[in-house]
Protein backbone atom coordinates (compact mmCIF):
# COMPACT_ATOMS: atom_id res chain seq x y z
CA UNK A 1 0.00 0.00 0.00
CA UNK A 2 2.90 1.83 0.37
CA UNK A 3 2.51 3.35 -3.22
CA UNK A 4 -1.06 4.67 -2.42
CA UNK A 5 -0.27 6.02 1.06
CA UNK A 6 -0.43 9.02 0.29
CA UNK A 7 -2.86 9.72 -2.89
CA UNK A 8 -6.26 12.03 -2.52
CA UNK A 9 -9.16 10.29 -1.28
CA UNK A 10 -10.55 10.38 -5.28
CA UNK A 11 -7.45 8.97 -6.75
CA UNK A 12 -8.18 6.15 -3.78
CA UNK A 13 -11.65 5.82 -4.66
CA UNK A 14 -10.99 5.01 -8.79
CA UNK A 15 -8.06 2.41 -8.03
CA UNK A 16 -9.72 0.60 -5.27
CA UNK A 17 -13.30 1.24 -5.01
CA UNK A 18 -14.93 1.74 -8.73
CA UNK A 19 -12.57 -2.02 -9.49
CA UNK A 20 -14.65 -3.75 -7.34
CA UNK A 21 -18.25 -1.83 -7.67
CA UNK A 22 -18.01 -3.18 -11.61
CA UNK A 23 -17.56 -6.62 -10.56
CA UNK A 24 -20.01 -6.21 -7.76
CA UNK A 25 -22.23 -4.88 -10.91
CA UNK A 26 -22.27 -7.73 -12.90
CA UNK A 27 -22.60 -10.05 -9.97
CA UNK A 28 -26.57 -8.41 -9.54
CA UNK A 29 -26.56 -8.42 -13.64
CA UNK A 30 -25.71 -12.03 -13.52
CA UNK A 31 -28.45 -12.47 -10.38
CA UNK A 32 -31.25 -10.89 -11.91
CA UNK A 33 -31.08 -10.93 -16.02
CA UNK A 34 -33.09 -13.97 -16.48
CA UNK A 35 -36.05 -12.38 -15.16
CA UNK A 36 -36.40 -10.81 -18.32
CA UNK A 37 -34.62 -13.44 -20.13
CA UNK A 38 -36.39 -16.36 -18.96
CA UNK A 39 -38.98 -15.94 -21.91
CA UNK A 40 -36.83 -15.93 -24.64
CA UNK A 41 -34.88 -18.54 -23.67
CA UNK A 42 -37.77 -20.59 -23.07
CA UNK A 43 -39.01 -20.36 -26.59
CA UNK A 44 -35.38 -21.46 -27.47
CA UNK A 45 -35.00 -24.16 -25.06
CA UNK A 46 -38.38 -26.31 -24.19
CA UNK A 47 -38.55 -25.11 -20.26
CA UNK A 48 -41.35 -25.98 -17.62
CA UNK A 49 -41.34 -24.20 -14.39
CA UNK A 50 -39.29 -26.17 -12.48
CA UNK A 51 -36.55 -26.11 -15.48
CA UNK A 52 -36.63 -22.37 -15.13
CA UNK A 53 -35.90 -22.64 -11.23
CA UNK A 54 -32.83 -24.91 -11.96
CA UNK A 55 -31.48 -23.05 -14.25
CA UNK A 56 -31.46 -20.26 -12.89
CA UNK A 57 -31.11 -21.02 -9.02
CA UNK A 58 -28.16 -23.03 -9.97
CA UNK A 59 -26.47 -19.29 -9.23
CA UNK A 60 -27.43 -19.39 -6.17
CA UNK A 61 -25.76 -23.03 -5.21
CA UNK A 62 -22.70 -22.78 -6.43
CA UNK A 63 -21.95 -19.01 -5.15
CA UNK A 64 -23.12 -20.89 -1.82
CA UNK A 65 -20.50 -23.61 -1.89
CA UNK A 66 -17.93 -20.99 -2.66
CA UNK A 67 -18.50 -18.91 0.31
CA UNK A 68 -16.39 -20.96 2.99
CA UNK A 69 -13.23 -21.31 1.11
CA UNK A 70 -13.37 -17.98 0.20
CA UNK A 71 -12.39 -16.66 3.26
CA UNK A 72 -9.51 -18.55 3.43
CA UNK A 73 -8.51 -17.41 -0.03
CA UNK A 74 -9.39 -13.80 -0.03
CA UNK A 75 -6.96 -14.36 3.33
CA UNK A 76 -4.23 -15.67 1.49
CA UNK A 77 -3.86 -14.69 -2.26
CA UNK A 78 -5.80 -11.00 -1.37
CA UNK A 79 -8.80 -9.64 -2.95
CA UNK A 80 -7.67 -8.63 -6.12
CA UNK A 81 -6.10 -11.67 -7.24
CA UNK A 82 -8.93 -13.75 -6.63
CA UNK A 83 -11.81 -11.61 -7.91
CA UNK A 84 -9.60 -11.69 -11.59
CA UNK A 85 -9.69 -15.21 -11.70
CA UNK A 86 -13.17 -15.91 -10.27
CA UNK A 87 -14.46 -13.01 -12.99
CA UNK A 88 -12.65 -14.93 -15.66
CA UNK A 89 -14.85 -17.96 -14.62
CA UNK A 90 -18.26 -16.20 -15.05
CA UNK A 91 -17.23 -14.82 -18.46
CA UNK A 92 -16.76 -18.63 -19.46
CA UNK A 93 -19.81 -19.54 -18.08
CA UNK A 94 -21.66 -16.89 -19.34
CA UNK A 95 -20.48 -17.51 -23.12
CA UNK A 96 -21.15 -21.35 -22.54
CA UNK A 97 -24.74 -20.26 -21.76
CA UNK A 98 -24.84 -18.41 -24.80
CA UNK A 99 -24.39 -21.57 -26.56
CA UNK A 100 -26.18 -23.93 -24.90
CA UNK A 101 -28.52 -26.01 -26.60
CA UNK A 102 -30.62 -28.03 -23.59
CA UNK A 103 -31.34 -27.68 -20.12
CA UNK A 104 -27.85 -29.05 -18.77
CA UNK A 105 -25.94 -27.12 -20.82
CA UNK A 106 -27.57 -23.59 -19.74
CA UNK A 107 -27.28 -25.26 -16.05
CA UNK A 108 -23.74 -25.63 -16.38
CA UNK A 109 -23.36 -22.53 -17.55
CA UNK A 110 -25.16 -20.88 -14.63
CA UNK A 111 -23.28 -22.73 -12.54
CA UNK A 112 -19.91 -21.38 -13.58
CA UNK A 113 -21.29 -17.78 -13.64
CA UNK A 114 -22.72 -18.44 -10.11
CA UNK A 115 -19.02 -19.62 -8.70
CA UNK A 116 -17.33 -16.74 -10.45
CA UNK A 117 -18.93 -14.20 -8.65
CA UNK A 118 -19.20 -15.61 -5.41
CA UNK A 119 -16.29 -13.38 -4.48
CA UNK A 120 -17.73 -9.94 -5.64
CA UNK A 121 -18.92 -8.36 -2.52
CA UNK A 122 -16.99 -10.01 0.01
CA UNK A 123 -13.79 -9.25 -2.07
CA UNK A 124 -14.58 -5.69 -2.41
CA UNK A 125 -15.71 -5.32 1.86
CA UNK A 126 -12.09 -6.85 2.14
CA UNK A 127 -10.88 -4.86 0.26
CA UNK A 128 -12.04 -1.68 1.63
CA UNK A 129 -10.79 -2.73 5.25
CA UNK A 130 -7.40 -2.80 3.88
CA UNK A 131 -7.01 0.40 2.25
CA UNK A 132 -9.93 2.72 3.73
CA UNK A 133 -10.08 4.41 7.57
CA UNK A 134 -12.91 2.71 9.83
CA UNK A 135 -15.10 5.52 9.46
CA UNK A 136 -14.99 5.72 5.52
CA UNK A 137 -15.97 1.86 5.20
CA UNK A 138 -19.92 3.04 5.39
CA UNK A 139 -19.61 5.01 2.43
CA UNK A 140 -17.22 2.90 0.73
CA UNK A 141 -19.39 -0.19 1.49
CA UNK A 142 -22.50 2.12 0.11
CA UNK A 143 -20.52 2.24 -3.19
CA UNK A 144 -20.15 -1.14 -3.63
CA UNK A 145 -23.87 -1.90 -2.62
CA UNK A 146 -25.03 0.85 -4.57
CA UNK A 147 -23.07 -0.40 -7.74
CA UNK A 148 -25.27 -3.82 -6.97
CA UNK A 149 -28.49 -2.13 -7.86
CA UNK A 150 -27.15 -0.27 -11.05
CA UNK A 151 -26.50 -4.05 -11.88
CA UNK A 152 -30.23 -5.12 -11.09
CA UNK A 153 -31.32 -1.73 -12.88
CA UNK A 154 -29.25 -2.76 -15.87
CA UNK A 155 -30.61 -6.18 -16.44
CA UNK A 156 -34.49 -4.78 -16.48
CA UNK A 157 -35.29 -2.31 -19.17
CA UNK A 158 -31.95 -1.62 -20.62
CA UNK A 159 -31.50 -5.96 -20.97
CA UNK A 160 -35.43 -5.32 -22.80
CA UNK A 161 -33.65 -2.92 -24.82
CA UNK A 162 -30.87 -4.63 -26.00
CA UNK A 163 -33.53 -7.75 -27.16
CA UNK A 164 -34.65 -5.55 -29.88
CA UNK A 165 -31.02 -5.81 -31.67
CA UNK A 166 -29.77 -9.21 -29.68
CA UNK A 167 -31.58 -12.56 -28.57
CA UNK A 168 -30.77 -13.74 -25.47
CA UNK A 169 -27.60 -15.39 -26.77
CA UNK A 170 -25.89 -12.44 -27.91
CA UNK A 171 -27.26 -10.73 -24.19
CA UNK A 172 -24.91 -13.81 -22.83
CA UNK A 173 -21.85 -13.14 -25.32
CA UNK A 174 -21.87 -9.60 -24.82
CA UNK A 175 -22.27 -10.21 -21.04
CA UNK A 176 -19.21 -12.65 -20.97
CA UNK A 177 -17.10 -9.87 -23.12
CA UNK A 178 -17.66 -7.00 -20.76
CA UNK A 179 -17.21 -9.27 -17.88
CA UNK A 180 -13.68 -10.05 -19.32
CA UNK A 181 -13.14 -6.45 -19.28
CA UNK A 182 -13.81 -5.95 -15.58
CA UNK A 183 -11.83 -8.65 -14.71
CA UNK A 184 -8.52 -6.98 -16.22
CA UNK A 185 -9.75 -3.59 -15.17
CA UNK A 186 -9.63 -5.16 -11.98
CA UNK A 187 -6.30 -7.05 -11.59
CA UNK A 188 -4.20 -3.82 -13.65
CA UNK A 189 -6.15 -1.30 -11.38
CA UNK A 190 -6.25 -2.47 -7.85
CA UNK A 191 -3.10 -1.93 -5.96
CA UNK A 192 -1.77 -4.72 -3.51
CA UNK A 193 -1.48 -4.21 -0.27
CA UNK A 194 0.75 -7.44 1.83
CA UNK A 195 -1.16 -9.88 3.35
CA UNK A 196 -1.07 -10.55 7.18
CA UNK A 197 0.12 -14.13 7.65
CA UNK A 198 -2.87 -16.02 8.46
CA UNK A 199 -3.85 -18.76 11.31
CA UNK A 200 -3.55 -22.69 10.11
CA UNK A 201 -6.23 -24.30 7.84
CA UNK A 202 -7.21 -26.40 10.76
CA UNK A 203 -7.82 -23.02 13.04
CA UNK A 204 -9.77 -21.35 10.58
CA UNK A 205 -12.43 -24.21 9.84
CA UNK A 206 -12.43 -24.46 14.20
CA UNK A 207 -13.26 -20.90 13.95
CA UNK A 208 -16.57 -21.61 11.29
CA UNK A 209 -17.21 -24.23 13.21
CA UNK A 210 -17.73 -22.08 16.47
CA UNK A 211 -20.17 -19.40 14.68
CA UNK A 212 -22.21 -22.60 13.35
CA UNK A 213 -22.58 -23.81 17.48
CA UNK A 214 -23.71 -20.63 18.38
CA UNK A 215 -27.18 -19.74 19.89
CA UNK A 216 -26.89 -16.00 18.48
CA UNK A 217 -26.01 -16.80 15.32
CA UNK A 218 -29.33 -19.33 14.77
CA UNK A 219 -31.64 -17.03 16.32
CA UNK A 220 -30.67 -14.34 13.67
CA UNK A 221 -30.01 -16.29 10.69
CA UNK A 222 -33.14 -18.28 9.60
CA UNK A 223 -35.14 -14.93 9.34
CA UNK A 224 -32.28 -13.12 7.26
CA UNK A 225 -31.53 -16.39 5.18
CA UNK A 226 -35.53 -16.75 4.43
CA UNK A 227 -36.15 -13.20 3.76
CA UNK A 228 -33.33 -12.01 1.92
CA UNK A 229 -33.19 -15.13 0.15
CA UNK A 230 -36.43 -15.12 -1.04
CA UNK A 231 -36.04 -11.48 -2.42
CA UNK A 232 -33.34 -12.36 -4.08
CA UNK A 233 -35.18 -15.61 -5.55
CA UNK A 234 -37.72 -13.70 -6.62
CA UNK A 235 -36.43 -10.48 -7.11
CA UNK A 236 -34.18 -12.55 -9.60
CA UNK A 237 -36.29 -14.09 -11.60
CA UNK A 238 -39.95 -15.03 -10.14
CA UNK A 239 -41.23 -10.92 -10.29
CA UNK A 240 -41.30 -10.45 -14.10
CA UNK A 241 -43.44 -13.55 -14.52
CA UNK A 242 -45.92 -12.45 -11.09
CA UNK A 243 -46.19 -9.27 -13.09
CA UNK A 244 -47.08 -11.45 -16.88
CA UNK A 245 -49.26 -13.39 -15.29
CA UNK A 246 -51.27 -11.67 -12.18
CA UNK A 247 -51.12 -7.98 -12.61
CA UNK A 248 -51.35 -8.47 -16.95
CA UNK A 249 -48.25 -6.60 -17.71
CA UNK A 250 -46.81 -6.84 -21.18
CA UNK A 251 -43.06 -7.81 -21.42
CA UNK A 252 -42.39 -4.44 -21.86
CA UNK A 253 -44.46 -2.95 -19.15
CA UNK A 254 -43.22 -6.02 -16.75
CA UNK A 255 -39.26 -4.70 -17.39
CA UNK A 256 -40.54 -1.51 -16.18
CA UNK A 257 -41.83 -2.72 -12.93
CA UNK A 258 -38.70 -4.53 -12.64
CA UNK A 259 -36.60 -1.49 -12.99
CA UNK A 260 -38.66 0.22 -10.39
CA UNK A 261 -38.31 -2.71 -8.42
CA UNK A 262 -34.39 -2.39 -8.42
CA UNK A 263 -34.27 1.28 -7.87
CA UNK A 264 -36.25 0.25 -4.53
CA UNK A 265 -33.47 -1.91 -4.01
CA UNK A 266 -30.61 0.35 -4.91
CA UNK A 267 -32.37 3.44 -2.52
CA UNK A 268 -32.90 0.59 0.13
CA UNK A 269 -29.54 -0.76 0.25
CA UNK A 270 -27.76 3.02 0.34
CA UNK A 271 -30.41 4.00 3.36
CA UNK A 272 -30.39 1.04 5.65
CA UNK A 273 -26.59 1.82 6.50
CA UNK A 274 -27.10 5.55 6.85
CA UNK A 275 -30.22 4.74 8.85
CA UNK A 276 -29.12 2.77 11.28
CA UNK A 277 -26.86 4.58 13.13
CA UNK A 278 -29.50 7.34 13.32
CA UNK A 279 -32.18 5.06 15.08
CA UNK A 280 -29.92 3.36 17.09
CA UNK A 281 -29.07 6.33 19.14
CA UNK A 282 -32.84 6.98 19.05
CA UNK A 283 -33.40 3.75 20.73
CA UNK A 284 -34.08 1.03 18.16
CA UNK A 285 -31.14 -1.60 18.13
CA UNK A 286 -30.20 -2.56 14.69
CA UNK A 287 -31.50 -6.06 15.12
CA UNK A 288 -34.99 -4.28 16.02
CA UNK A 289 -34.64 -2.07 12.82
CA UNK A 290 -33.90 -5.34 10.45
CA UNK A 291 -36.78 -7.38 12.20
CA UNK A 292 -39.11 -4.41 11.47
CA UNK A 293 -37.76 -3.97 8.00
CA UNK A 294 -38.21 -8.06 7.38
CA UNK A 295 -41.53 -7.95 8.84
CA UNK A 296 -42.85 -5.00 6.32
CA UNK A 297 -41.20 -6.98 3.43
CA UNK A 298 -43.05 -9.88 4.08
CA UNK A 299 -46.68 -7.58 4.24
CA UNK A 300 -44.77 -6.76 0.58
CA UNK A 301 -44.55 -10.53 -0.52
CA UNK A 302 -48.04 -11.04 0.97
CA UNK A 303 -49.73 -8.74 -0.98
CA UNK A 304 -48.29 -10.33 -3.98
CA UNK A 305 -49.34 -13.76 -2.94
CA UNK A 306 -52.64 -12.82 -2.37
CA UNK A 307 -52.78 -11.51 -5.42
CA UNK A 308 -53.44 -7.52 -5.10
CA UNK A 309 -53.02 -5.44 -8.15
CA UNK A 310 -54.29 -2.21 -6.94
CA UNK A 311 -50.68 -0.54 -7.84
CA UNK A 312 -48.81 -3.17 -9.01
CA UNK A 313 -45.31 -0.86 -9.63
CA UNK A 314 -45.96 1.05 -6.56
CA UNK A 315 -45.74 -2.71 -5.11
CA UNK A 316 -42.91 -2.99 -6.68
CA UNK A 317 -41.14 -0.16 -5.53
CA UNK A 318 -42.13 -1.17 -1.99
CA UNK A 319 -40.96 -4.85 -2.15
CA UNK A 320 -37.65 -3.79 -3.90
CA UNK A 321 -37.55 -1.68 -0.75
CA UNK A 322 -38.05 -3.50 1.72
CA UNK A 323 -36.11 -6.38 0.28
CA UNK A 324 -32.65 -5.04 1.68
CA UNK A 325 -34.18 -4.46 5.49
CA UNK A 326 -31.84 -8.11 6.31
CA UNK A 327 -28.61 -6.84 5.33
CA UNK A 328 -28.12 -4.66 8.38
CA UNK A 329 -28.02 -8.46 10.43
CA UNK A 330 -24.23 -8.80 8.53
CA UNK A 331 -23.89 -5.59 11.36
CA UNK A 332 -25.97 -7.93 14.18
CA UNK A 333 -23.97 -10.63 14.00
CA UNK A 334 -20.27 -9.55 13.19
CA UNK A 335 -21.05 -7.16 16.65
CA UNK A 336 -21.29 -10.58 18.80
CA UNK A 337 -18.11 -12.15 17.49
CA UNK A 338 -14.48 -11.55 18.32
CA UNK A 339 -13.47 -8.75 15.33
CA UNK A 340 -10.94 -11.74 13.98
CA UNK A 341 -13.88 -13.85 13.02
CA UNK A 342 -15.54 -10.70 11.04
CA UNK A 343 -15.08 -12.18 7.70
CA UNK A 344 -16.30 -15.81 8.42
CA UNK A 345 -19.14 -14.52 10.35
CA UNK A 346 -19.85 -12.71 7.14
CA UNK A 347 -19.56 -15.47 4.64
CA UNK A 348 -21.07 -18.12 6.81
CA UNK A 349 -24.34 -15.91 6.59
CA UNK A 350 -24.14 -15.84 2.88
CA UNK A 351 -23.84 -19.33 2.78
CA UNK A 352 -27.55 -20.06 4.93
CA UNK A 353 -28.81 -17.10 2.03
CA UNK A 354 -27.40 -18.49 -0.84
CA UNK A 355 -28.80 -22.14 0.38
CA UNK A 356 -32.05 -20.60 0.96
CA UNK A 357 -32.38 -18.59 -2.50
CA UNK A 358 -31.32 -21.84 -4.57
CA UNK A 359 -33.75 -23.78 -2.71
CA UNK A 360 -36.67 -21.13 -3.26
CA UNK A 361 -36.06 -20.71 -6.73
CA UNK A 362 -35.70 -23.89 -8.11
CA UNK A 363 -38.80 -24.51 -5.03
CA UNK A 364 -40.56 -22.08 -6.53
CA UNK A 365 -40.82 -23.44 -9.68
CA UNK A 366 -41.66 -26.53 -9.11
CA UNK A 367 -44.72 -25.34 -7.01
CA UNK A 368 -45.96 -22.85 -9.52
CA UNK A 369 -45.64 -26.25 -12.08
CA UNK A 370 -48.12 -28.02 -10.34
CA UNK A 371 -50.41 -26.06 -12.22
CA UNK A 372 -50.95 -26.04 -15.90
CA UNK A 373 -50.46 -22.80 -18.41
CA UNK A 374 -53.33 -20.97 -19.68
CA UNK A 375 -52.71 -18.86 -22.34
CA UNK A 376 -49.29 -19.03 -21.71
CA UNK A 377 -49.91 -17.84 -17.64
CA UNK A 378 -49.80 -19.25 -14.89
CA UNK A 379 -52.88 -19.16 -13.14
CA UNK A 380 -53.32 -16.89 -9.80
CA UNK A 381 -54.02 -20.32 -7.22
CA UNK A 382 -49.98 -20.98 -8.88
CA UNK A 383 -48.91 -17.88 -7.80
CA UNK A 384 -50.88 -18.13 -4.44
CA UNK A 385 -49.78 -21.42 -3.07
CA UNK A 386 -45.79 -20.63 -4.63
CA UNK A 387 -45.47 -16.99 -2.93
CA UNK A 388 -47.33 -18.16 0.16
CA UNK A 389 -44.67 -21.35 1.06
CA UNK A 390 -41.69 -18.75 1.70
CA UNK A 391 -44.10 -16.57 3.26
CA UNK A 392 -44.98 -18.78 6.05
CA UNK A 393 -41.80 -19.75 6.62
CA UNK A 394 -40.09 -16.28 7.12
CA UNK A 395 -43.32 -15.12 9.51
CA UNK A 396 -42.15 -18.18 11.23
CA UNK A 397 -38.78 -17.20 11.56
CA UNK A 398 -39.39 -13.65 12.66
CA UNK A 399 -41.33 -15.12 15.49
CA UNK A 400 -38.22 -17.34 16.31
CA UNK A 401 -36.05 -14.08 16.36
CA UNK A 402 -38.16 -11.86 18.82
CA UNK A 403 -36.42 -13.39 21.85
CA UNK A 404 -32.78 -12.17 20.32
CA UNK A 405 -34.36 -8.63 19.95
CA UNK A 406 -35.85 -9.02 23.52
CA UNK A 407 -32.39 -9.49 24.99
CA UNK A 408 -31.12 -6.74 22.88
CA UNK A 409 -32.99 -3.95 24.30
CA UNK A 410 -32.41 -5.68 27.80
Amino acid sequence: MSDIQGSPPTSLISRVVLPFAAGYFFSYLYRTVNAVLAPEIGRAIHLDAADIGLMTGIYFMTFAAAQLPLGILLDRFGPRRVEAVLLCFAAAGAFAFSLAEGVPALVIGRALVGFGVSSCLMAALKANVQFFPPNRLPLMNGIILGAGGLGAIAATAPVQLALQVLDWRGVYAALAALTLVAAAFLWRTVPDRPMAQGSALMAQISDVGEIFRDRTFWRIAPATMLSMGSFMSIQGLWAGPWLRDVAGFSPERSATGLTIMAAGMAIGYLSVGAMAERLEKAGIPPITQGAIGMALHALALALMAAGWTGSPLMLSAFYGLTGTACSINYAVLTRRFPLRLAGRVNTSLNLTIFIAAFSIQWGLGALIGLWDKVDGHWPAEAWTTGLGAPLALTIMALLWQIPACRSEKA
